[in-house]
């Protein structure tokens, strides 16, 4: 049966996918995926079938297809209405043949660079403000790469894209950061392993006075569960007498402070953090204190402090403190040199840490 229905408006069709209506002209023009049958006068109309194909463009977008590509599939599909999705589950040839599992700069106009196609696919969904497909995305990647490839190969350049994007536009697209921050954080409790602990007493985690970036910390407390280590998460801006507090009242083993700009980073309260001694007289112990995060670059840790590199790093030291045998795959080099856990979000932006 035709269908008689007279349609949707380009600005209502694009409301529904969540992108602006320059970016449906701009498919249109470029990618020829415009509507089947144009009525008389100047504004198209979109009937269901032309909205399901776009639906379908930007589902495929979502999971890294380039956009060239998803256009074609949606239009074949929407000719031969029994198409499937299974025919761009790989990256195109030419861009494997370039480096494998990535793919060259794209997703909706943020400055991403060399990246996996799933990173690619999490920005367009980030931009779009499509919840459901970065909850897919996200748990996708952990599930096939793990959490560390899944967090410095996915989630940190997806972030970094979006800060530098939020940082050139005039405090733009911010309710992307935020949603984008609110996803990841979500995706990574849901990954978290209870744990009963081990001697030794916990890993404090926590962001230094007057700093709110909490996701690397979370992903590291997820790294941390997944090898059977008790961690206790204090989140962002922690004051020095609460941080104080929490390290003589927990004994820990390990004590992990993020800052994100050198303007917050104090080497005072991290010498004075790794001074601290509880236990015991005659057999009282010190924390190892770990100095995560890019504001801490430029100075030599101290005694008694370590600065990772990363969050595999950061995971190999705290694993030793407990005797712990690391994983074969901690062991293997990232993609790029990377600041220690880094997200590269603007220090200013208001959701570098929770929402």
């Amino acid at each position: 049966m035709a269908d008689t229905s007279p349609g949707i408006t380009t600005g209502a069709l694009a409301q529904r996918l969540g992108v602006s209506p320059t970016t449906v002209r701009t498919w249109e023009q470029r990618y020829g995926i415009g509507p089947a049958i144009r009525a008389d006068g100047k504004h198209r109309r979109w009937s269901p079938s032309d909205v399901a194909m776009l639906e379908k463009m930007c589902r495929l977008t979502a999971s890294g297809i380039p956009p060239a590509e998803a256009a074609r599939a949606a239009r074949n599909d929407r000719r031969e209405p029994g198409g499937t999705d299974e025919a761009l589950a790989a990256p195109a040839a030419s861009d494997s043949e370039a480096s494998p599992g990535r793919t060259p700069a794209g997703g909706a106009g943020l400055p991403l660079g060399n990246v996996r196609q799933e990173c690619r696919g999490l920005a367009r969904a980030a931009v779009r403000l499509d919840a459901p497909a970065m909850e897919t995305l996200l748990e996708q990647a952990i599930s096939d790469y793990g959490l560390v490839t899944a967090w410095e190969d996915v989630m940190a350049p997806t972030l970094h894209a979006v800060g530098r994007k939020w940082e050139s536009s005039n405090d733009r697209h911010v309710e992307v950061e935020h949603l984008l921050s609110w996803q990841i954080s979500t995706a990574l409790r849901r990954t978290a392993i209870a744990s009963a602990g081990k001697p030794g007493g916990p890993v404090l985690l926590a962001c230094v006075p007057s700093d709110p970036h909490t996701l690397p910390l979370e992903a590291l407390a997820v790294g941390l569960s997944e090898r059977g280590l008790e961690t206790r998460m204090f989140g962002g801006a922690v004051p020095a007498e609460a941080l104080e507090a929490a390290v003589r009242r927990c004994g820990p083993a390990a004590v992990v402070l993020w800052s994100q700009s050198r303007s917050t980073a104090s080497h005072a309260l991290a010498r004075h953090v790794a001074g601290m001694t509880f236990g015991l007289r005659g057999a009282r112990t010190a924390p190892l204190v770990l100095l995560a995060g890019p504001g801490w670059a430029g100075r030599t840790p101290e005694s008694g402090m370590l600065r990772p590199r990363g969050l595999r790093e950061a995971l190999e030291s705290i694993s030793r403190i407990y005797g712990e045998p690391v994983p074969e795959s901690d062991h293997r080099s990232t993609t790029a040199e990377r600041e220690p856990l880094d997200t590269g979000r603007s220090p200013a932006s208001s959701t570098s840490g929770r929402p």
